[in-house]
């Protein structure tokens, strides 16, 4: 095998929020994914979990936090619970919330430009951290002709047997849906979805487990470092290509056949 070299790029930190539900069929439990508008510059059309960028608000209120994470840490996972409230219409990760979907106020007000901060300190929220389980975090390298690379986190948060109402944001989504990893991934399969080759691999791993408690004891076995993807030039062609030893049970695709965003 002849592995690429590829320096590492300057990415954009962000964050991705993989909620569960208990499935009331009694099967594996759901996570919500969203479908991102076909004009958006990166991942168009796929379905994805919610997330987003780390904005420099994010960063200003994690430093005032001073919770007991590095500031690049807290600061992603306040930019996860942000997207979800943005995207999704769901306050999770947060103390002080009776209803997650109850935050259609806190929605527009971020929509608007105000920040996380000010959304929290009026209606008496605050974040909770431990409510999100650090899963995994991608960077990939600079594929040629890519306009954007991201740094991205992915936290893992129990929605309970609750079923929140999640909604549109019609901005940066126009469908969502609750599906297991099993039949995401066979959606995906089928056509009826898109998604791109960090939502495959995560769909995978997570399709390993019954519950959100098994997921997370997996996450607690491996803790997170970087997943460096990377291009294999084999005689059968090129293949995008993820390390051994994150906990992914597939570890490799087809670069003709892997939607990179």
């Amino acid at each position: 095998m002849n592995a690429e070299a590829v320096s590492e790029p300057i990415a954009t930190p962000a964050a991705t929020m993989v909620i569960f539900r208990e499935n009331p069929d009694s099967g594996s439990p759901l996570l919500l994914m969203v479908e991102r508008i076909k004009a958006m510059a990166f991942a168009g059309g796929a379905a994805v979990f919610p997330g987003g960028k780390v904005d420099a608000a994010d960063f200003d209120y994690a430093d005032m936090l001073s919770a007991d994470l590095p500031l690049d840490e807290a600061a992603a996972r306040l930019a996860a619970i942000r997207e979800t409230i943005e995207e999704a219409g769901l306050a999770l990760g947060l103390a002080g919330v009776t209803d997650p979907a109850d935050c259609g106020a806190a929605r527009e007000a971020l929509h608007d430009g105000e920040s996380l901060q000010a959304v929290c300190n009026r209606h008496g929220w605050a974040p909770d951290f431990n409510k999100l389980v650090p899963w995994s975090r991608w960077r990939p390298p600079a594929f040629e002709g890519a306009s954007r690379v991201f740094d991205a986190r992915f936290y893992l948060v129990d929605a309970g047997n609750s079923a929140p109402l999640a909604t549109v944001d019609n901005t940066e989504n126009t469908a969502l849906f609750w599906a297991s990893a099993a039949d995401a991934l066979q959606c995906a399969d089928d056509g009826k979805i898109k998604i791109i080759f960090p939502t495959r691999r995560n769909l995978e791993r997570l399709a390993m487990f019954g519950s959100f408690d098994s997921a997370a004891a997996h996450a607690a076995e491996h803790p997170v470092s970087t997943v460096l993807t990377y291009i294999d030039k084999r005689e059968d062609g090129n293949w995008l290509c993820i390390p051994d030893g994150h906990g992914y049970p597939v570890l490799e695709e087809s670069l003709d056949k892997a939607m990179r965003g």
